[in-house]
């Protein structure tokens, strides 16, 4: 076909008119005009010559065509003798139409269960196409984006003013690409974070602007590619939910760690604070201090950070933008959790002075302990092996706290001394409270989830 009627001359495809021509010459000399574009566009004069009843059965069977899903083209032809003008209107007018052409681009069918959870983690998913609104309307409803009913916006009545407020529809049809940035403005002005996906040329304004710009890699133009923030290597909406997940995950574990740390941090500082006035001038040695802080703060703060996702987390919607990384509830808990290793502490400490055991090495091991009981207490998981690296890492540093007390180079290190096997056993017993009280408070005090907010707006292209 190329070489008996090669291209000689092309219009090309362009958002505002919706369609592209191509000219090629014949075997006898003569050249023939091919037009290709929206049946909305292409089914009018002067672009056709048909007649009437023609246009009309056409475009009755293009409506049917974009109601089942199909994208849908219209492709129309003319023979010229001799070179027309070269200008719009005399190549694009004056055509006989060949017929349409229905494209079906369905939905994965992992595409609903995607917008699902989209749904359920506070993400409104939102579809911004070039597309007959017809057909916009019916892939959205396939994927559970809309309700085939509803009203779907379209870039003409963007133009027209008449659409009202950009972030009221969750379908956008007709658009042009000026037309998706204007929306994905809408939706960050109104708050919302919003994640624009493409794969064209035209999405590139968009996603550029978007606070997350994520590109297709399969199918994606290197003009989008390069627009984007983040790259999708299989095209598949559900690696952004997966995504989405892991990050909340990340971010729950640096709660975790910064609950955790902050709380041990606190409880040392009160200890040795309210130590002189129990009785204890110098309830902690400085080598005491930087042991313990070495221990809880070093292998089993990096574990917790390997914690696994929270069972429902993706059932809470997103966490608002200016919440502080210790908000929602994490300052009274961390000072709570503070206060109970202090308290705990200093009761061992002042039983083991009026007892006349060795009250420092008494001091000294229960708060590196029981901070090791709220590592284990601060699990997303308990019960279970998600994180068996957090269990070995407490398991190392609790045998390492207990060898800085009978260990003989570690005691000289430290400044210890050894404690009877009675007195470890009452040591442990409190140090374990550590990890019951955390998980009570977990249970009294758990996560306050963010409220739920108007959709905030991943939008696709």
């Amino acid at each position: 076909m190329e070489r008996a009627a090669p291209r000689v001359d092309e219009i090309p495809f362009d958002s505002a008119r919706k369609r592209m021509t191509t000219v090629h010459r014949a075997p006898d000399g003569a050249l023939r005009i091919v037009c290709k574009g929206a049946p909305e566009v292409m089914l009018r004069p002067p672009v056709l010559i048909d007649a009437p009843d023609t246009r009309t059965r056409a475009a009755a069977r293009a409506e049917t065509l974009a109601r089942d899903g199909y994208r849908v083209l219209a492709v129309a032809s003319a023979d010229h003798d001799e070179t027309p003008p070269r200008s719009t209107d005399a190549w694009e007018s004056g055509l006989s139409l060949l017929g349409l052409v229905g494209i079906l681009d369905p939905p994965r069918d992992t595409s609903r269960t995607t917008v699902t959870a989209c749904e359920h983690a506070g993400i409104a998913p939102v579809l911004i196409t070039g597309d007959h609104p017809l057909t916009a309307r019916a892939v959205a409803a396939r994927a559970g984006i809309v309700a085939r009913e509803d009203e779907v916006t379209t870039g003409m009545r963007i133009r027209q003013g008449t659409a009202g407020p950009l972030t009221a529809s969750r379908v956008y049809a007709r658009t042009t690409p000026d037309q998706k940035l204007d929306i994905v403005q809408a939706w960050r002005a109104a708050g919302h974070v919003v994640a624009m996906t493409g794969d064209g040329v035209n999405d590139g304004p968009a996603l550029r602007r978007a606070d997350i710009g994520v590109a297709m890699g399969q199918r994606g133009t290197e003009v989008a590619r390069q627009a984007a923030d983040l790259v999708l290597a299989d095209d598949n909406l559900a690696t952004v939910v997966a995504a989405v997940e892991e990050g909340r995950r990340v971010y729950a574990n640096v709660r975790r760690f910064l609950l955790y740390a902050l709380a041990g941090g606190t409880a040392e500082i009160l200890v040795m604070l309210l130590g002189p006035f129990l009785g204890m001038p110098l309830p902690l040695l400085p080598a005491q201090i930087l042991w313990i802080n070495l221990l809880t703060h070093g292998l089993p703060g990096v574990a917790l950070g390997a914690e696994p996702v929270e069972p429902g987390v993706m059932r809470h919607p997103p966490r608002p933008p200016e919440e502080s990384v210790l908000g929602a509830g994490l300052w009274p808990r961390l000072l709570a959790m503070g206060v109970f290793v202090a308290g705990v502490t200093l009761v061992a400490a002042v039983w083991a002075r009026e007892a006349g055991r060795p009250w420092q090495s008494v001091t000294f091991l229960v708060l590196g302990a029981t901070q090791l009981g709220v590592a284990l207490g601060s699990r997303a998981r308990p019960g279970s092996l998600a994180n068996p690296f957090l269990l070995l890492a407490v398991g190392t540093a609790l045998a390492l706290q207990v060898a800085g007390v009978y260990l003989p180079p570690l005691r000289a290190l430290l400044g210890t001394e050894p404690l009877p096997l009675v007195d470890l056993a009452i040591a442990g017993a409190l140090s374990g409270l550590g990890h019951v009280v955390m998980r009570v408070q977990r249970w009294l005090f758990p996560e306050r989830p963010p409220r739920s907010r108007s959709a905030p707006a991943p939008a696709h292209g």
